[in-house]
C-alpha cells in the first residue's frame, strides 16, 4: 500500500509499531477483562480476590481466622493466620522469591497442581497479581518459621527485594495491604456497608473459621467491629435472611455432605432451603466461597435434586398434581443456599459470576437427592404443606399459561403492525424471545437468521424517544414507543404488570457502535423508568454481536472485539493459509449465518442480562439521571470523571 499524496511506502508503520506488554501492563491496560470493569463493582472485587486467598487457607484447614479492616485512607488489610505465602527463591526465578513470582506474575499460584490445595475459590492464579497491578500501593508482610518479611509494591512493580523486618514468635500467616489506583478506578471508594455484607457471608459459607471486621470509616449503618463465626453454616445463614418470616417447614431443609465419602472425589456440598409465602423467592449460590450470582450446574443439580424429590413424594402421596411442578413453581417462595466446594472449578470469566463444571450437577445432584427423600419422609407435616403450595403454585401458573395463550392470539390481531412485529408461532410465553433490533436491514438479516418457533423481532426506526425528563403525554403519543408496548403486551409505569408479558427474555439487539450502545442506553432507560419490574425479574437482555470474523480455510472465528481479536492473531485458530479478518460495521452487513451463530442461537450465543445492583439500587437511579437526564451538566461531569478509562472510542 501507497501513500496516496506522495506515492511513497509509509514509513510510519514498522516493527516498533508492534506494542509488547509485559508482567502486569496488560492488566492496567484493559482491567475489565480481569475485574469486569473499572466501575464500584470491580472495585470490591479486588477485597474478594485477596479474601479468597485467605478463605481458601481456612478451608484447607491452615487458618482459623481472618481479619478485614478498612482503614480511613480507604486502605484494605486482610490477615489470616495461615501458612504464609512462601517467601524462598523460586525454582524457576532463582533471583526472585515466591512471593515476588505471585504478586507480579500472571498466572502464578498454588492451585494449579491440586497438590496444595483440594478445592480452592482462587484458580487462576491472576487474582493476588491484578490486585496488585491495579493497586498504587502494596504491603504484603509474611510470618513464617517465627519470622517477619516484607516486600512492597506499586502498580504491579516490586519497590525493593524481600526483606526480614523482625522476629515473630507468635504469629504466622499472611497480611495484605492495598489502596487501590484511583488512576484506575476515578472517584470510586470501598463502602463499608458492601463490604460487610460480603464478608459476613464468606463466615457463614465456612463454619471453622471465624472473620474480624473492622473499619476506621463511620457510614452511620455499619458497625465499625464485628466478628463473624457460625458453627451452623447456611442453615443459620437461612433463618437469619428469613427473620420472622412465616415458613411451610418449622425448620429449613439443610446439610453437608463430603463428596469423598459418596463419590470417593474430593469436595463437598452444603445447603438450607426453606419456602414462605411472606416474600418472593431467591437463590444465592458459591463455589469454592465465591459467589456465583448467575448460578451454573450446582444450581443446576441442586434444583433437579429437589424437583425430582418432590414429584416423587407426590406421587408416594397419592397426589398425582405432583407431576405438573416445575422449577419455575419451587423457586416461587423457595429461599435457598448452596455452597459446593469442587477440584479444579470452571468458571465464566475472571469474575467468576456463573459455575460451568460439568460434574458439579451429578455431584451436587447426587448428595442432595437421597437426603431431601429421607427429610420429606421424616417430617410428614412439612412436606405435606409444601406439596400442596407448590401444587397451588404449578396450578395458578398453567391458569396463568392457558389465559396468556387466549391474550397472544388476541393482541396479535390487534397489533397490526405490517412490517414491523415478526412474531414467533409459539402459543405460550415460556421460552420465547423478542429481539428488538435497529432499522429493517438488520431485521432482514434476523428475519432469515431466527428460530420461527420461539423467536419474535420487532425493528426499530432510529433512536426511540428518551423518556426521562419528557412529558407523559409525549410518552404515550410516541410512535416507536406504543409499537413496543403494543408487541409486549404491557402497560407503562404503575398499569405495567409482568405476567402480561408476551415474550420470555426481551433481548436488545443493536450494532456494536456509538449508535447502536446509543439506542441500547435509550431502550434500557425506557424499561428502567416505565418497565422496572422486567428488569428485577429477569427478562431483559443484551445481545453481543461480533466485531469480527476471522477466517482461514475452512475454521471461521468470531471476536467480539479488537484484544480477542489480536489474541486469535497471535496463536492461529487452528485452519490453513492465512487469517482474512472481517469487521462488521453493523448487524445489516452479517449474513444470516454469521447472524444465528453468534447472536441469535441460545445454544451459540453470548447474552448479558441486564440487572441492577441489589445492594446500591439507588446508585444505579443516580447514574441513569446524570447519563440520561436533562441536566448537560451531570453528563459532563461523568464525562470529565470517567474519560480517563477509555482507552478506544469505536466510532
Amino acid at each position: 500500500m501507497t501513500d496516496l499524496l506522495s506515492g511513497q511506502e509509509p514509513t510510519d508503520y514498522d516493527a516498533s509499531s508492534i506494542e509488547v506488554l509485559e508482567g502486569l501492563e496488560p492488566v492496567r491496560k484493559r482491567p475489565g477483562m480481569y475485574i469486569g470493569g473499572t466501575d464500584e463493582r470491580a472495585l470490591h472485587h479486588l477485597v474478594a480476590e485477596v479474601l479468597d486467598n485467605s478463605m481458601d487457607e481456612a478451608v484447607a484447614g491452615h487458618a482459623s481466622r481472618i481479619e478485614v479492616e478498612l482503614l480511613s485512607d480507604y486502605s484494605m488489610v486482610i490477615r489470616d493466620n495461615g501458612r504464609g505465602i512462601p517467601i524462598d527463591p523460586h525454582p524457576k526465578f532463582p533471583d526472585k522469591s515466591a512471593l515476588e513470582v505471585i504478586l507480579c506474575t500472571l498466572h502464578a499460584g498454588g492451585k494449579f497442581s491440586g497438590d496444595a490445595y483440594e478445592t480452592s475459590g482462587g484458580l487462576h492464579g491472576v487474582g493476588a497479581s491484578v490486585v496488585n497491578a491495579l493497586s498504587d500501593s502494596m504491603v504484603v508482610q509474611v510470618a513464617r518459621n517465627k519470622e517477619l518479611f516484607e516486600q512492597r509494591f506499586s502498580r504491579g512493580i516490586p519497590l525493593g527485594p524481600v526483606e526480614k523486618i523482625g522476629a515473630a514468635p507468635n504469629r504466622r500467616g499472611t497480611t495484605v495491604t492495598f489502596h487501590a489506583d484511583e488512576q484506575i478506578f476515578g472517584s470510586h471508594r470501598f463502602k463499608p456497608a458492601r463490604l460487610f455484607k460480603s464478608i459476613r457471608s464468606k463466615a457463614y459459607l465456612f463454619s471453622g473459621v471465624e472473620i474480624r471486621w473492622k473499619s476506621e470509616i463511620d457510614d452511620g449503618e455499619t458497625p465499625t467491629t464485628a466478628t463473624f463465626h457460625f458453627p451452623g453454616g447456611l442453615s443459620d445463614y437461612l433463618m437469619e435472611t428469613l427473620g420472622k418470616s412465616s415458613t411451610y417447614a418449622d425448620k429449613p431443609f439443610a446439610g453437608v455432605v463430603d463428596f469423598k465419602e459418596k463419590f470417593n472425589t474430593p469436595g463437598k456440598v452444603e445447603w438450607a432451603i426453606n419456602w414462605t409465602p411472606a416474600r418472593d423467592g431467591f437463590i444465592q449460590s458459591y463455589c469454592n466461597t465465591v459467589p456465583t450470582p448467575e448460578g451454573g450446574t450446582h444450581e443446576a443439580g441442586f434444583w433437579a435434586a429437589i424437583l425430582k424429590g418432590m414429584r416423587a413424594y407426590g406421587e408416594l402421596a397419592s397426589n398425582k398434581k405432583a407431576a405438573l411442578i416445575t422449577r419455575d413453581d419451587l423457586t416461587t417462595g423457595g429461599c435457598a443456599l448452596v455452597s459446593c466446594f469442587i477440584r479444579e472449578p470452571e468458571f465464566v470469566g475472571q469474575t467468576k459470576d456463573r459455575l460451568a463444571t460439568v460434574e458439579a450437577a451429578k455431584l451436587v445432584e447426587g448428595a442432595v437427592r437421597d437426603h431431601f427423600d429421607n427429610w420429606l419422609a421424616a417430617d410428614t407435616k412439612s412436606a405435606g404443606a409444601i406439596l400442596d403450595f407448590l401444587v397451588l403454585r404449578a396450578e395458578e401458573r398453567l391458569r396463568r399459561r392457558e389465559e396468556k395463550e387466549t391474550q397472544r392470539k388476541s393482541a396479535t390481531k390487534k397489533l397490526r403492525l405490517p412490517g414491523k412485529l415478526v412474531d414467533c408461532s409459539s402459543k405460550t410465553r415460556e421460552g420465547t424471545e423478542l429481539f428488538i433490533v435497529e432499522g429493517d436491514s438488520a431485521g432482514g438479516s434476523a428475519k432469515m437468521a431466527r428460530d420461527r418457533k420461539t423467536q419474535a423481532l420487532l425493528p426499530l426506526r432510529g433512536k426511540i424517544l428518551n423518556v426521562l425528563g419528557a412529558a407523559s403525554s409525549k410518552i404515550g403519543t410516541n410512535q416507536e414507543i406504543n409499537d413496543l408496548t403494543q408487541a409486549l403486551g404491557v402497560g407503562l409505569g404503575t398499569k405495567f404488570n409482568v405476567d402480561d408479558l408476551r415474550y420470555d427474555k426481551i433481548i436488545i439487539m443493536t450494532d456494536a457502535d456509538v449508535d447502536g450502545a446509543h439506542i441500547a442506553a435509550l431502550l434500557m432507560t425506557f424499561f428502567f423508568t416505565q418497565m422496572r419490574p422486567m428488569i428485577d425479574t429477569g427478562h431483559l437482555y443484551l445481545a453481543c454481536p461480533p466485531l469480527f470474523r476471522l477466517t482461514q480455510g475452512a475454521k471461521r472465528v468470531y471476536c467480539i472485539d479488537e484484544a480477542e481479536k489480536n489474541a486469535h492473531l497471535d496463536k492461529g485458530i487452528g485452519g490453513k493459509g492465512r487469517i482474512d479478518v472481517s469487521r462488521f460495521k453493523g448487524l445489516g452487513e452479517m449474513d444470516a449465518k454469521d447472524l444465528k451463530d453468534t447472536t441469535m442461537n441460545p445454544a451459540t450465543r453470548k447474552l448479558i442480562r441486564v440487572t441492577i445492583d441489589e445492594d446500591e439500587p439507588g446508585e444505579t437511579g443516580d447514574l441513569v439521571e446524570r447519563l440520561m437526564g436533562k441536566k448537560p451538566e451531570k453528563r459532563f461531569e461523568y464525562i470529565q470523571a470517567n474519560a480517563q478509562f477509555v482507552e478506544e472510542l469505536d466510532v
